[in-house]
């Protein structure tokens, strides 16, 4: 997305509005009950009670004292949260008025400001087939503006995408657990397996950002298609009903394997698209989440 300075900070000061607004609404349900107890700390250790998990017991400080303890954790009141946003090639990619960049920018921003008004640290990686820019997760409105500008600032790319680049970096940098926000349409390959071992570190959120037009193809005739992330060009007649058949088909196949990956590895699934609101996503995703700790 080209933003100038002036257009950019009026982005900025909309978005905010709109947070405080949903805030007010309650939209995230409690937003820190709902995250609450993803970072966990060694407090101190205690006597042995009957009931307590085997698990728990302190093995040092048993056989220092001859009785056996256990260790007591405490939730830490401070989360990290760390949006991990795609800014590929195909992420330029919209035909509901806004692009799949510039919605995935709006609910970042959105999600960021929520964890700054909750006293988080909020961290952001931007990257396509590399990563582009880190911001280390930093607390305060300050570190969270500067995230929301980088965000909304970003000028497209024509690079592919490597998901598991991305991953590999956050898991070399981010040793604590963290609530890890992963924006993508996910038109990579073979980033299963990290992104399942990934998920067993940290508690993870894949925002899937489509555009209607990937879903369902328009008729409009033959016309030019380009991959903006290979920069190759194929004809497509798109009046044909067998050719919007099997493209609905097949992106209806890739959605479920999608969904299905998610599922097995314990990750919440949040689908945002350009042509629609998200705030109702947004807030069944928290609502689920909250009924679960419940």
């Amino acid at each position: 997305m080209d933003i100038n300075t002036e257009a950019l900070m009026k982005e900025v000061r909309r978005i905010r509005i709109l947070t405080r607004r949903l805030l007010d609404d309650q939209l995230s349900g409690d937003y820190h009950s709902v995250f609450k107890g993803q970072g966990i700390e060694f407090d101190e250790a205690r006597p042995y009670q009957p009931g307590d998990d085997v698990r728990a017991i302190d093995w040092n400080v048993t056989a220092r004292t001859g009785e056996p303890f256990v260790k007591r954790f405490s939730e830490e009141r401070e989360l990290t949260v760390l949006f991990m946003v795609d800014v590929s090639g195909s992420q330029s990619f919209g035909t509901g008025g806004r692009s799949k960049a510039a919605r995935a920018a709006e609910l970042t921003a959105l999600l960021a400001m929520t964890a700054m008004d909750n006293h988080d640290k909020v961290g952001l990686v931007l990257f396509s087939d590399r990563v582009i820019q880190f911001i280390p997760p930093r607390k305060g409105r300050t570190a969270v503006q500067r995230l929301v500008r980088e965000v909304l600032a970003t000028e497209e790319t024509t690079e592919g995408t490597d998901i598991r680049a991305a991953l590999r970096f956050v898991s070399a940098t981010q040793r604590r657990k963290a609530v890890v926000f992963l924006l993508s349409d996910f038109q990579d390959e073979g980033f299963e397996k990290e992104l399942t071992a990934f998920s067993r570190r940290h508690d993870v959120i894949a925002c899937r950002v489509t555009d209607p037009a990937e879903v369902t193809l328009p008729n409009v005739g033959i016309v030019e298609l380009l991959d903006p992330e290979s920069g190759r060009t194929v004809l497509v007649d798109t009046a044909s009903p067998e050719v919007r058949r099997q493209f609905a088909e097949q992106a209806a196949e890739q959605r479920l394997n999608e969904t299905r990956l998610f599922r097995r590895a314990g990750i919440d699934l949040l689908d945002i698209a350009t042509d629609k609101p998200y705030v109702d996503a947004v807030r069944e995703l928290f609502r689920r989440r909250a009924l679960r700790r419940h």
